[in-house]
């Protein structure tokens, strides 16, 4: 059997399977279904900045209209303000709590956030809670006009820096490919303190149904082919950092998994394809990673890790063409 032990994060995984974060991580036992087939490591179901942010100015709305609050400037304000977030947070403070007893490989906690305001001081009972890091899921709509690329971009400097000044537990950043070069930003978050960078967020999506003339969602899980953006700015990245690098998006069996560690990947994010397959498919994607690797006499990952990444290549140009001109001219 080939070692398919890897390191993330500074943490040990027995393998690069790491389980995205989604609905598959939002409970004890589906994590524990996930562990007993041979995850590597999970990302928990994200809680968002704005799920804590907003249930609190709701609660603090009602209580005032009930006249529980004697005054704008009472003390009590800060009480039920921050007993309200406290327990909005409970909850997922247990889940790390539970998981960490039931299961050994490693628990990423996860935070969706576009903002670096108060939600952060959360953080720290993330880690006493004893995830073994976190994924910041960062995303600023790249459709806000009324702020600039460079003001976009330090919201996820800024957060960077406020939880890693927080924490001491490891820090990765999820983010979109929506960035003016991309290469420049992915490299700041690296000086700005993080541990890791996760290639790429898949956000919901919408379509539109001629029929009836609605907006509806177009479909919520990624495809094979999805792959060919985060592999090539893997590829690209991976002289450049020396942070981590977890692969995200369209990542559905083992070729894929190869393709990204071939790349330069650290680990592979899934989950679509747990979804369609159910938790087995790890063993069979785990099965298909050792054969490669025993076939052609790889024992580590490190072996072959990054032997088709950009600065490795004979040709590196290959990564960077962008235009069909070359495919299309060859057409007879």
């Amino acid at each position: 059997m080939a070692d398919l032990t890897t390191k993330y994060l500074g943490l040990t995984l027995r393998n690069p399977i790491v389980i995205a974060s989604s609905g598959l991580t939002n409970s004890v036992n589906d994590i524990v279904e996930l562990d007993k087939n041979g995850a590597g490591a999970v990302v928990l179901k994200s809680i968002f900045e704005e799920q804590i942010m907003l249930e609190a100015d709701h609660r603090l709305k009602k209580a005032k209209e009930d006249g529980l609050i004697y005054s704008e400037y009472s003390e009590s304000l800060d009480y039920i303000d921050d007993h309200i977030k406290e327990k909005e947070l409970g909850t997922y403070l247990d889940l790390i709590r539970e998981t960490k007893k039931k299961v050994m490989i490693p628990i990423i906690a996860s935070v969706n956030c576009i903002s670096a305001m108060e939600w952060t001081s959360f953080t720290k009972q993330i880690e006493k809670a004893g995830a073994d890091a976190l994924e910041l899921n960062i995303f600023v709509m790249p459709f806000n006009f009324d702020i600039n690329s460079l003001e976009k971009k330090q919201v996820y400097y800024d957060i960077v820096n406020k939880i890693k000044d927080i924490v001491n537990i490891p820090v990765s950043v999820k983010i979109s490919p929506y960035f003016a070069n991309l290469g420049r930003m992915i490299l700041r978050l690296e000086e700005h303190g993080a541990d890791g960078v996760v290639l790429f967020n898949r956000f919901a999506s919408p379509d539109i149904d001629i029929n009836t003339l609605k907006v509806t969602s177009a479909d919520i899980f990624s495809h094979p082919y999805e792959i060919s953006n985060s592999l090539r700015c893997v590829a690209i990245m991976a002289k450049h950092l020396k942070m981590d690098i977890a692969a995200s998006t369209g990542i559905h069996d083992g070729e894929a998994v190869i393709k990204q560690l071939l790349a330069g990947a650290t680990v592979t994010q899934m989950a679509s394809a747990i979804y369609k397959n159910g938790p087995e498919h790890i063993v069979e994607v785990l099965k298909f990673v050792n054969d490669w690797m025993e076939g052609r006499g790889y024992n580590y990952i490190d072996q072959f890790r990054g032997k088709l990444s950009q600065a490795k290549m004979e040709h590196p140009e290959v990564y960077e063409r962008m235009q069909f001109m070359r495919h299309f001219s060859e057409i007879k």
